[in-house]
């Protein structure tokens, strides 16, 4: 079983993303606090679980968790700020939901979660001066492979996962040609042949390499 704390505090706060490298669709933070008692053998990183089993997860731990948020970052913005502020802004936003505020925040990869904080941009949520402070006053500790190792990410994880996922079959709905329903907006062969037939939609991410070079986009 994966590990409950790395601090001492009781309310430390696990946080992930999904969707960082797709082409279209949002990249999607969740930040979950557990109680101290909270135990699941089969939690692990999202990655590792199938699609089936995530479902299985996310209702056991939104009804378990003290407190638990969830954070799209849309295309627009991910063009505006880049996609690594984007993926962190997600999860900063998804700290800020939480009640009770988290005492301690553990972050999946190589990156503090305060790193960057008040960029400007003209999309999404634009961060007041309190919830800076605020964000800047919670200790964190950035983990490689967190999301394997402890309970809190490896919640998150399914969090961000199911909801980016939920988010990707309704949009599938509307341009069904691209099949995100399949793919979740990732650069696969087949996402890759629709928007070379079909084009772009509202939905991709522009600032990314959509096709391979060697390929011409229909517009």
């Amino acid at each position: 079983m994966l590990l409950t704390h790395f601090s001492h505090y009781l309310l430390e706060t696990g946080t992930d993303e999904a969707g960082r490298g797709c082409l279209a669709g949002p990249v999607t933070a969740a930040a979950v606090l557990l109680p101290p008692d909270f135990e699941n053998e089969i939690l692990n990183d999202s990655k590792q679980l199938s699609e089936k089993i995530r479902e299985k997860l996310r209702p056991l731990i939104e009804q378990k968790a003290l407190s638990f948020a969830v954070t799209h970052v849309y295309p627009q913005e991910i063009d505006e700020i880049n996609i690594l502020n984007a993926s962190m802004k997600a999860m900063q936003e998804s700290i800020l939901k939480l009640r009770p505020t988290p005492e301690f925040i553990i972050v999946d990869g190589n990156r503090a979660l305060n790193a960057k904080l008040g960029l400007p941009h003209t999309y999404g949520k634009q961060f007041s001066k309190a919830e800076i402070t605020l964000l800047q006053s919670i200790p964190n500790q950035s983990i490689i492979k967190g999301d394997a190792t402890y309970l809190s990410i490896a919640a998150a994880s399914v969090l961000a996962k199911t909801y980016r996922d939920e988010y990707m079959n309704a949009i599938h709905e509307e341009y069904p040609m691209y099949n995100w329903k399949k793919n979740k907006g990732y650069p696969t062969h087949e996402h890759r042949q629709a928007i070379q037939k079909y084009g772009v939609t509202k939905y991709h991410r522009m600032s990314f390499r959509l096709l391979p070079e060697q390929l011409k986009m229909s517009l």
